[in-house]
């Protein structure tokens, strides 16, 4: 019996000294991942605002490095990625559209943000057309050659007027002739161009979405997913708005992906970069801007309409969907938090919430991958569809109008005729140009699509009403 239990108390005691090391390993553990969620940054490399460098940034922050490098992936969804393909190919539409426009002889699928410059360097729109220096403010990490060109214009060169040196060096940058002005860059976007070397918070660096948010403060446009913007307006407005100081962190995360995927023009006379949100974000509000400022893009070649082309503008058909409205950030979805070991960092593989789904949609939608991909190719393709016929209804009025012309229509005869091209193709265009095929704001698309097909609907009737006029007498 006494020998009994001194096999008992033996097990227990070697199970409760299993136990006990089991304990202090786990909480052994527990310390280490907390000491390295606290180690996020290693202090190898000394980062400052001349450190246009990713790759110097990445010594100190190998993990967000890490992802930034995989933008060079080409991996395409169902309605986009990241192939070089002539799109014009694929819809042969296009090249009527732009017809006279450097788009007309070059447009290709969208890659990723590793291609940004070289492909802006390669494309047949710079190598055949004269382009403006603006040009680089979407296409490269230019922070620096815009503080650069500002200190040569004789800004000095010190904290204190770092905003204004980049402001002026984007004055001087913007009228230069690409081919000069893409000699000053190096890399496509970077770290320097979204954060503080001293801070490593998110900023805004470029001039023309400072220039673009305080318009769109002055204007009487609702804006409730940037609610900062409302409370300055509630204020006394005795400062400009500043998204760098005024806006949440929230905010910030669509803010820097604002400052290039949005629509722009170049004004004259020095060709400015410009984002047209005087009257508001929505299509129609920045249509009545361009016709404020008398702006077109270019007289159409077959048509002789003065017509606009749209440049990607997410930011905007965003601002009208649903996830802006939920107080969703671009970041959110594109950008997502991960897990590294106990470090959570935002994943900088920036690229379509397809292709990462787990991380960017199921953190907020307990629904199975397949259901919400299913969900996001449902409102891609009904989009297309609309898209599709509306490009047909502007091509049908494009050679409505050419027909009424070889008929002898006057110009004054066929004005209706060209005003309506203009506004039916400036909201084709708008779906094309921005790149979620109406997914951020999907009944948004669908207005404007509506809209489109109507007015080029519209158009037709008034250049067959042209070319009838136009007949002699016994002929019609």
């Amino acid at each position: 019996m006494a020998r009994r239990w001194i096999w008992v108390s033996a097990v227990v005691a070697v199970f409760a000294l299993l136990g006990t090391i089991g304990i202090l390993a786990l909480l052994n553990n527990i310390n280490t991942r907390k000491a390295e969620a606290r180690e996020t940054v290693f202090r190898v490399a000394d980062i400052t605002d001349d450190t246009t460098d990713p790759e110097v940034w990445g010594k100190n922050f190998p993990l967000q490095y890490d992802s930034y490098k995989r933008t060079v992936d080409t991996v395409r969804t169902r309605y986009g990625g990241s192939e070089a393909i002539q799109k014009l190919d694929q819809d042969p539409r296009l090249r009527i559209l732009w017809n006279g426009y450097p788009f007309a002889v070059d447009f290709r699928e969208d890659r990723g943000h590793a291609y940004m410059l070289t492909d802006q360097r390669e494309t047949e729109r710079v190598r055949q057309f004269k382009q403006p220096g603006a040009c680089l403010n979407c296409h490269a990490s230019v922070v620096t050659a815009f503080r650069e060109a500002g200190v040569k214009a004789g800004i000095p060169k010190d904290d204190a007027h770092f905003m204004e040196a980049i402001f002026k060096g984007f004055e001087e940058i913007n009228k230069m002739p690409y081919a000069e002005a893409t000699q000053l860059v190096e890399h496509p976007v970077s770290c320097i161009d979204c954060h503080d070397p001293k801070t490593m918070s998110i900023r805004v660096t470029r001039p023309a979405f400072i220039n673009g948010i305080r318009a769109l403060a002055k204007s009487d446009d609702p804006v409730p997913h940037l609610p900062s913007l409302e409370r300055w307006r509630q204020g006394d407005r005795k400062k400009e708005y500043d998204p760098n100081t005024d806006a949440t962190r929230q905010e910030m995360r669509s803010m820097v992906c604002g400052q290039c995927h949005v629509e722009y023009h170049f004004a004259p006379p020095d060709k400015t970069l410009t984002f047209p949100w005087h009257n508001g974000l929505k299509v129609e509000q920045i249509e009545q801007h361009y016709k404020d400022v008398n702006w077109k893009d270019w007289t159409h070649k077959d048509s002789g309409a003065d017509v606009l082309k749209a440049q990607h503008p997410e930011f905007e058909l965003w601002s009208q969907g649903i996830h802006a409205r939920s107080g969703v950030a671009c970041a959110d979805c594109h950008m997502p938090y991960q897990r590294v070991g106990a470090v959570k960092v935002s994943n900088h593989h920036v690229r379509s919430p397809m292709l990462n789904v787990a991380q960017a949609c199921q953190t907020c939608h307990n629904y199975p991958e397949e259901e919400i991909k299913a969900r996001v190719e449902t409102i891609q393709g009904r989009t297309k569809k609309l898209m599709d016929s509306a490009e047909d209804a502007v091509v049908d009025l494009i050679r409505a109008i050419q027909a009424a012309q070889a008929a002898g229509a006057s110009d004054e005869a066929l004005k209706k005729a060209r005003e309506l091209q203009r506004s039916a193709q400036w909201r084709t265009d708008y779906v094309n140009a921005e790149n979620s095929l109406g997914f951020h704001a999907p009944q948004e698309a669908a207005r404007i699509l509506g809209e489109a097909i109507d007015f080029a609907r519209q158009g037709q009737l008034e250049a067959v009403k042209a070319q009838e006029a136009a007949k002699p007498a016994t002929q019609r």
